[in-house]
C-alpha cells in the first residue's frame, strides 16, 4: 500500500458519518481537493488537509502512520488553531507554499454552490468570506 492510498484509506475512515453543508459525505470534498494535484506528497496533504482540525487524529497519530515530517508539519499548517483568529490562520497558511496551494484548493471547492439545495444568508456570508480568504492567499 502507498502512502497516498493510506492517506486516503485514513481520510476515508476518520471522515466516516461527516457530512458537508449539503449533506453529501464529506470524504468527497477531500478527495476532489486530492484531484486538483498531480504529485503523490501534494494528493496526501490535500486528501488529509482536514483531518487534524475535524476530527479525533493528531499529528501524532499522522506520524505513527509513517508520514514523513513535511507532510505534517503541512497539514498541521492548514489547521486551524484554538482561540486563532481566520486572518492570522490565512497569515500562517500563506507562509507555505504547498499549504496555501491546498488551501486555495479547499476555498474553491467550498465555494461550489450548486452542492447546496438552497442557498442562505450564512452560506452567502460564507462565500465572501472565502473570495477574500483567496483573495489574501493569492498575493
Amino acid at each position: 500500500m502507498t502512502n497516498l492510498d493510506k492517506a486516503i484509506a485514513i481520510a476515508t475512515r476518520a471522515h466516516a458519518g461527516q457530512t458537508d453543508k449539503g449533506g453529501n459525505p464529506y470524504i468527497l470534498h477531500a478527495l476532489r481537493v486530492m484531484m486538483q494535484f498531480e504529485h503523490h506528497n501534494e494528493m496526501i496533504v490535500a486528501v488529509l488537509h482536514d483531518v487534524v482540525e475535524d476530527t479525533g487524529l493528531t499529528a501524532a497519530d499522522l506520524e505513527k502512520y509513517g508520514f514523513s515530517e513535511d507532510i505534517i508539519a503541512t497539514i498541521d499548517c492548514l489547521s486551524r488553531q484554538r482561540g486563532e483568529s481566520y486572518d492570522s490562520f490565512l497569515a500562517r497558511i500563506a507562509q507555505d507554499d504547498l499549504a496555501r496551494r491546498v488551501k486555495i484548493a479547499d476555498i474553491k471547492d467550498n465555494l461550489n454552490l450548486t452542492r447546496l439545495d438552497q442557498l442562505t444568508n450564512r452560506d452567502m456570508a460564507r462565500a465572501k468570506k472565502y473570495h477574500k480568504a483567496l483573495k489574501v492567499l493569492a498575493e
